[in-house]
């Protein structure tokens, strides 16, 4: 079992030729409301490639916070301990260029109602596989589920955004840290992400930096020293790309694949998501990465 312990939002996605800059307005081509949230997009990202997996967060007793619950059920993601509290649901306003780029603004709504893991979800942690974390629920909560994680001896897997100073106490229980190239900058205040990778690695055991079309670049402190190759394809909507590479490098790490191996699965997995437009809805099955795969 893999539990995430995370953010779940609604995606209000605007689909514009060029992104509007300060003061100007721009027409979009489309619109589409789409169930998201990294936490959420994790949970089905690993369900999808073949993982039982377990949500842990919250949702707003409105309209988006029942197809929240819904969408991950249809995943096939338990959400028996998924919270519903008083308010709205998180949001997240996204604007995707026709280039695939985009830019994300997130209201944290449910989500900002996380403190910790509740006596459920500790119960959960303790016997998980793997937990996935990321820095759209209050950090105090974070920390909380990554010290419980390493307590129990579930591997912590951190996706760092969006990116913030890490304290100490969080990094001390994290297993895996999985940055993008520019929160991986952010993070060690080091431009190239070679040695942007030997700075995360004198704080966590493992790293991997993803690149975009460059593929990704994995290091541990044994030594180990890998850079994949990204799968070149026609990127429609990069939204889930992140989401999706972490969540199927979880299922192949559980799996015990080894490091090259679980590269490339989260790779073809990121590659496939990015021919789609949307962020849950994009995300691959297992039959589909295992023919991509060969």
């Amino acid at each position: 079992m893999i539990s995430v312990f995370g953010s779940a939002n609604m995606d209000l996605v605007a689909y514009v030729p060029t992104a509007p800059k300060l003061g100007e307005t721009v027409t979009g081509r489309s619109f589409r409301t789409i169930p998201g949230g990294k936490g959420a997009n994790q949970a089905i990202a690993a369900s999808r490639a073949g993982a039982d997996v377990a949500f842990l967060g919250a949702v707003g007793d409105d309209s988006f916070g029942v197809v929240l619950r819904a969408t991950l059920v249809e995943s096939g993601v338990d959400v028996s301990v998924l919270r519903q509290v008083q308010g709205t649901s998180g949001i997240a306003h996204i604007v995707v260029e026709d280039s695939g780029g985009n830019s994300i603004i997130v209201v944290p709504g449910a989500n900002g109602t996380v403190t910790g893991p509740s006596q459920d979800d500790l119960e959960l942690i303790a016997g998980s596989s793997a937990v996935l974390l990321q820095l759209e629920l209050p950090m105090a909560a974070v920390i909380s589920a990554a010290k419980a994680a390493h307590a129990s001896g579930a591997p912590v897997i951190l996706t760092p955004a969006p990116a913030q100073p890490l304290p100490a106490d969080l990094l001390d229980a994290v297993t895996l840290i999985v940055p993008n190239e520019h929160e991986a900058a952010a993070i060690t205040g080091v431009e190239d992400p070679e040695k942007a990778l030997d700075a995360l690695l004198e704080r966590v055991p493992e790293a991997v930096i993803t690149l975009g079309s460059e593929g990704a670049l994995y290091g541990s402190r044994d030594g180990l020293r890998l850079r994949v190759p990204a799968v070149q394809v026609k990127a429609v909507d990069t939204t889930a790309a992140g989401d999706t590479f972490v969540g199927a490098l979880a299922v192949a790490r559980s799996e015990g694949l080894e490091p090259e191996e679980a590269l490339r699965f989260a790779s073809v997995a990121a590659s496939i998501s990015v021919q789609s437009e949307g962020a849950s809805t994009s995300m691959p099955t297992r039959a589909q990465i295992d023919a991509a795969l060969g």
